[in-house]
């Protein structure tokens, strides 16, 4: 079973790997539609003579040019978009699948849950965000163009844990059995995975906000593609907003663990401290876009350096530091 979970994981990225590119596909016709409508070719009047009447001019094909008329270039190329984006949309549920039969086989062969060590803790991470993604593509297909930027993180990150945090499956070392291994780390593998796909749209509405700002840089070109700024916004927060509680509650369930476990709730442990650190940041999040006078590009940046901070806390703590929460399974 662990050889069958190796072997998903690397058919799972690559499955990634080609939805990203069907993404990119989709996302370069559209550009290429964009162009092709900004330079259509205009109907001008003109007389037909000193004093004559007016008619229509369309520049246009010579006579017995057999090549399409522009204007029907940017059709074709909007149906090989939308063709490019349904793929790369099932290519995500296959991924998907994958990466969950790679999360069901290592359960199996571990015989516990897969969130022993610090690889598979990013596998169920990645997963959630992929799952939390499909299920708002299916209530928002017009947010599909993000899936570009979904599927990048998804190959990076898993890429990343392939190569760098791999470990043979073992037991479940004592300190970890416990009922609130269940409790606690469900919860923050859980709230991680919405961060995670929190970030994308917190990124993109930022880009996409400074390009209807009248920002003309590569960056922000980039997102021109991209769906509304505002409908981006409001779905970078509504995620945050689900997350927040979730993870609050899976920070109290590790101060309980604690008590039970090492005799007391909190040590500032370099773990727990960055994981106070993150929920002041998201607390700070949400409490600036609540508030009217503090702009939503500001607000939103906060959200990002959240997901920075989980970041820290989910490998620069693991590599860098020491302590109770040593368990990674990294040196």
């Amino acid at each position: 079973m662990s050889a069958v979970s190796d072997q998903l994981v690397t058919f799972a990225i690559l499955v990634y790997l080609v939805a990203m590119i069907s993404h990119a596909v989709e996302y370069a016709l559209g550009n290429v539609r964009a162009v092709a409508a900004r330079v259509a070719p205009a109907r001008e009047l003109v007389g037909a003579g000193v004093g004559g009447p007016a008619v229509d001019k369309v520049d246009g094909p010579a006579p017995g040019d057999t090549t399409a008329p522009p204007s029907s270039r940017p059709s074709r190329s909007a149906g090989r978009a939308r063709l490019a984006g349904r793929i790369a949309a099932g290519l995500t549920v296959l991924a998907a699948a994958l990466h969950l039969g790679a999360l069901v086989t290592r359960g199996i062969a571990a015989d516990r849950m897969p969130w022993g060590n610090m690889y598979e803790f990013v596998l169920t991470v990645t997963w959630i965000g992929t799952a939390a993604w499909l299920v708002v593509l299916g209530k928002r297909p017009s947010l599909r163009r993000l899936g570009l930027f979904l599927t990048l993180v998804m190959v990076l990150l898993l890429a990343f844990a392939e190569l760098k945090l791999y470990v043979p499956v073992v037991p479940l070392m004592p300190a970890l059995q416990s009922y609130w291994f269940i409790i606690h780390v469900s919860t923050i593998v859980f709230s991680s995975g919405i961060f995670l796909l929190g970030v994308v749209p917190a990124v993109s509405f930022l880009l996409r906000n400074g390009y209807e700002q009248g920002r003309r840089s590569f960056p922000y070109t980039l997102a021109r593609r991209l769906p509304g700024a505002a409908d981006l916004e409001r779905l970078t927060f509504a995620l945050h907003a689900f997350s927040f509680p979730i993870f609050t509650f899976a920070v109290i369930a590790g101060a309980i663990w604690a008590e039970a476990a090492w005799g007391r709730a909190w040590g500032w442990d370099p773990k727990e401290t960055w994981a106070f650190i993150s929920w002041v940041v998201y607390a700070g999040y949400l409490h600036a876009r609540a508030t009217p006078s503090v702009r939503r590009n500001v607000a939103t940046w906060i959200a990002v350096l959240g997901f920075l901070t989980v970041l820290m806390n989910l490998f620069g703590v693991n590599f860098f530091f020491t302590g109770l929460h040593s368990y990674a399974g990294v040196e």
